[in-house]
């Protein structure tokens, strides 16, 4: 009976499934999620595979044991684009200096294989326990959490969730959340050598801009959380006209809008209609709102007083986190879809976001092996046999 974790096997598992190309877009999940699912079948998991678009699947592990309470185990499968400037192949897991890199080491094929690692020693320690283990491994996390959405929309009933994701082990317990508003300034086409017969869009548009930019600093980013910062607003797209020598009739501007855990997404977007009023009001600016882009989601947070915030607070001072938190994520991730359902929930996970996203990603191996007890330490606390 295994009561510690295989680092070999972990290795090999983190192997396989950085082997596996998710870059998403476009995604393509469904290969890693049908490892997973032979990997825990192994196990004594009941699985199952939930292909909810062409290739893009989620995978879902279930062990009832008894009694007691629904504890989740959560990440995802797809990761960012590689991208050029590696040292090496970044679909292929490389050992040095004690770290394993690889496309998803850190975010978040490290966290999925310490999962399942976590999950494993479960499974052969049923005695220390009672209740219901579900692994939950979604996919389009990074870019829209389709996978996670997805799984919340079946009303599952889960009562506790660790979110894998690289917080060098230490407990996040909230995140921001975000909006992305499309907005479209209209203007009116002449020729540029008689721009007096048209209307300007792009001028509209910075007239607009200096709006946006008022409405951030008086009243955004004076909504503030103490754990995870203040909200913001800006522009992070801007694209106009369609011809050097003609005067533009129209100017697109993307908006990215991080709200904090309190802030509801309709007032949000109340918000932007009311700015777009004033807009209008003020200087003449005729605008709408073409679409909202996809994005993960909203804010969340689990209270501090939480029991799972706590079993994750001392797990992870027990094995060896110096800073065990709770802290915030600045970005979002899919812990706000399983809050949704009611589950409370933290973000733990092994690797940094400061390598996340960049060549040459890497996993600590220290950390790596870590969490996988300290994923296992959190679900024996909250599922502690005859709770």
């Amino acid at each position: 009976m295994s009561t510690q974790p295989d680092l070999l096997r972990m290795k090999r598992d983190l192997a396989a499934l950085v082997g596996i190309n998710t870059e998403n877009p476009p995604g393509r999940e469904l290969e890693a999620a049908q490892l997973v699912h032979r990997l825990l079948a192994a196990e004594g998991f009941d699985l199952s595979l939930s292909e909810y678009k062409p290739g893009r699947a989620n995978v879902i592990a279930r062990l009832e044991n008894g009694p007691g309470p629904t504890f989740a185990f959560n990440t995802h499968l797809d990761v960012v684009p590689a991208g050029d400037g590696w040292a090496s192949d970044p679909f292929i897991l490389r050992e040095a200096d004690g770290r394993l890199f690889g496309r998803g080491s850190c975010d978040a094929k490290g966290p999925l294989a310490a999962m399942i690692e976590a999950m494993r020693l479960l499974a052969a320690n049923r005695s220390s326990w009672s209740g219901t283990l579900i692994g939950v491994f979604v996919a389009d996390e990074e870019i829209a959490s389709e996978g996670a959405k997805f799984y919340a929309s079946t009303k599952p009933v889960v009562d506790y969730v660790v979110v894998g994701e690289p917080t060098s082990n230490a407990t996040f317990s909230a995140h921001k959340g975000s909006l992305r508003p499309l907005v479209r300034v209209h203007g009116i086409t002449a020729h540029s050598g008689t721009p007096h017969l048209g209307e300007n869009a792009i001028y509209r548009a910075a007239q607009l801009l200096g709006l946006i930019e008022s409405h951030h600093e008086n009243s955004v980013r004076c909504r503030c959380h103490p754990l995870v910062g203040s909200a913001s607003l800006t522009v992070t797209r801007v694209n106009g006209g369609h011809a050097d020598n003609v005067l533009p009739g129209a100017c697109d501007l993307l908006l990215d809008r991080r709200m904090v855990p309190g802030e509801d997404e309709a007032d949000v977007k109340r918000e932007f209609d009311q700015l777009l009023d004033l807009a209008q009001q003020r200087f003449g600016v005729r605008t709408e709102i073409l679409e909202y882009k996809p994005t993960t989601g909203g804010a969340t947070e689990t209270a501090l007083e939480a029991p799972i915030v706590q079993a994750s607070l001392a797990a992870c001072r027990n094995h060896g986190t110096t800073e065990p938190g709770p802290f915030g994520f600045q970005g979002g991730c899919d812990l706000v879809h399983f809050r949704s359902v009611g589950a409370a929930g933290v973000v733990i996970g092994p690797g940094t976001l400061a390598v996340a996203h960049k060549p040459d990603e890497f996993v600590p191996i220290e950390e790596f092996l870590l969490s996988s007890l300290i994923y296992r330490d959190i679900a024996l606390t909250m599922m502690q046999a005859g709770r």
